[in-house]
């Protein structure tokens, strides 16, 4: 009976190390395509001014239309997946089915719904730029200022993640808890905190937006994708009154532990800073 328990646990846990690992390569892979790809080389890649149709005769011609309509379906069902799945119907559907995995799959999902986009992903190479200073003498200046905007922006995005803790996000959480019998770690929070999660599906919204936008050419393809995934961030970022309330007692608790961190240390800190003057 103990040997089947372990083994369980240890399927349940290669599965959802499985998930968190094709998680963690399609996010790289999606650093790539949002913004390497688009400072370096931008989405539809280098073309000569003479190749491009004017804006005019863009949304007529069939080699910017087919691409454009390829890249929406993309999107689409990337939007699709990630909003149907997130679903509280859903979601039970899944539970009942899956278990403990739930967030497992979601998670898993999600990462095949980007790999599919990126990897599918159709450059408009004929189509008119909504700007371009891919151009001297902005080209090396730009590009560069913009790389550093994308690497804050990213770094900002990952420590919040860490902040949302990781380990539940990507449903390895659920999954040791659920092996060691705690339960739902969601169940362990506070109902403000639950009520956050529950608005705050995009946390990170401001930083994405950046990423989007700040690019030093913007292609038909680039815009659209900005488009799309702007208003999908729009519609999914829903905090009200009480959860900006409730993330000032959180950050206004966190002044006060570092404040009482420095006050202790306050006295040692002085005294060796005498002891080095001396």
């Amino acid at each position: 009976m103990a040997a089947g328990r372990w083994l369980c646990s240890l399927a349940l846990g290669g599965l959802a190390l499985a998930s968190f690992l094709l998680a963690f390569c399609s996010g790289l892979e999606f650093i790539r395509f949002l913004s390497f790809s688009a400072v370096f080389r931008n989405l539809s890649g280098a073309q000569p001014p003479e190749a491009r149709v004017e804006w005019s005769g863009a949304l007529q011609d069939p080699r910017v239309l087919h691409p454009l309509g390829m890249n929406a379906g993309l999107v689409l069902l990337f939007i699709v997946q990630h909003s149907l799945m997130a679903s509280e119907l859903v979601k039970g559907w899944l539970a009942r089915g899956f278990g403990v995995l739930q967030r497992s799959l979601y998670v898993a999902c999600t990462a095949a719904s980007l790999q599919v986009l990126i990897r599918y992903w159709q450059p408009v190479a004929h189509g008119p730029y909504l700007w371009n200073a891919c151009t001297e003498p902005w080209n090396t200046w730009l590009s560069l200022l913009c790389f550093v905007l994308h690497f804050l922006a990213w770094l900002v995005i990952f420590s919040i993640v860490l902040v949302f803790d990781y380990a539940e996000l990507m449903g390895i959480k659920q999954v040791y808890y659920h092996c060691l019998g705690l339960g739902d770690p969601l169940e362990l929070k506070s109902q403000r905190a639950v009520r956050l999660y529950s608005h705050l599906r995009h946390p990170v919204y401001l930083e994405f937006l950046l990423i989007l936008w700040a690019v030093p050419c913007l292609p038909l393809d680039r815009l659209m994708l900005a488009i799309l995934l702007t208003l999908y961030l729009t519609w999914g970022h829903g905090l009200d009154q009480r959860d900006y309330e409730y993330l000032r007692s959180q950050l206004d608790k966190k002044f006060l532990i570092f404040s009482r961190e420095e006050q202790s240390h306050g006295p040692f800190l002085m005294r060796s800073r005498a002891h080095k003057v001396a």
